[in-house]
């Protein structure tokens, strides 16, 4: 299994389809990993390099618990993990926090970003009334693991789909041990980047749920507004917050619009 070894954590990636192909790096969102993108890697690996990343915290990651962290060392680990690969350049996809480290990406080395393909995310920080019952899942996760209580409602929110539902939890009952209040601090003082949009030049798409609770669409509106090159911004009825997971289908077609668009 690839790994690239960064300050705090050896960073998991999978690699997938013919190295001569263009690339498509992915980040997932918080609580997930790089097998989100599944329905990805199968529509577009016979046309494209498909790189999917673990964060750290997360998935196959190994990371040292005690090693803060921020979205901008997220961005680095992306980096890290291009340069290990041997990829100059690609089309960044980032779902939730994956879209934090891949906005930063954007902004860190604008040189090597195609493309940015942005599912259900922000470019602002933590809202403040949120914080409490994050720690709270975060300190339950950390102390008891992943009990039902805790996944049955992370996985209604996150997901949103019954039978994927299932898949999830069980996978998270798995990785019982694995701490995640590392990964939590990160995603709650993430810095404010909502300013520094207008300097991403690359193209982008903006895909997000209709029913997305967690970064509903009053918080996306200033990324949607702020990207200068935005192509296209996609709204699945119905679906909650890991829509490419949930309605890879409509997703894909999206994605393969924005491909073509861009190419």
């Amino acid at each position: 299994m690839p790994f690239v070894q960064q300050t705090g954590a050896s960073i998991y990636y999978t690699d997938t389809g013919d190295k001569s192909l263009p690339v498509i790096v992915f980040a997932h969102g918080f609580f997930m990993d790089g097998t989100m993108f599944d329905r990805q890697v199968e529509r577009f690996s016979d046309r494209y390099r498909i790189v999917c990343i673990d964060a750290r915290c997360h998935g196959n990651t190994e990371t040292d618990d005690d090693t803060p962290f921020s979205y901008w060392d997220s961005a680095d680990d992306v980096l890290a993990v291009m340069d290990a690969a041997g990829v100059e350049s690609a089309i960044l996809g980032g779902m939730s926090q994956g879209g934090f480290t891949m906005l930063r990406v954007g902004l860190t080395a604008p040189e090597r970003v195609r493309g940015l393909i942005l599912i259900s995310t922000e470019a602002g920080p933590s809202p403040e009334e949120e914080q409490p019952v994050y720690l709270e899942t975060f300190t339950v996760w950390d102390t008891l693991g992943p009990v039902d209580e805790l996944v049955n409602g992370l996985a209604g929110q996150i997901i949103g789909d019954p039978e994927l539902e299932k898949v999830w939890i069980a996978k998270w009952k798995s990785r019982a041990g694995k701490r995640i209040m590392t990964a939590g601090h990160c995603l709650l003082s993430r810095d404010d980047i909502t300013d520094r949009i207008p300097e991403i030049s690359a193209p982008s798409i903006v895909i997000r749920g209709g029913s997305d609770v967690a970064i509903p669409f009053e918080r996306a509106r200033s990324l949607i507004e702020k990207l200068p090159n935005i192509r296209a911004v996609v709204e699945v009825e119905g679906a909650a917050h890991a829509v490419n997971l949930t309605h890879p289908a409509v997703v894909n077609d999206a994605i393969e619009h924005f491909l073509v668009d861009i190419n």
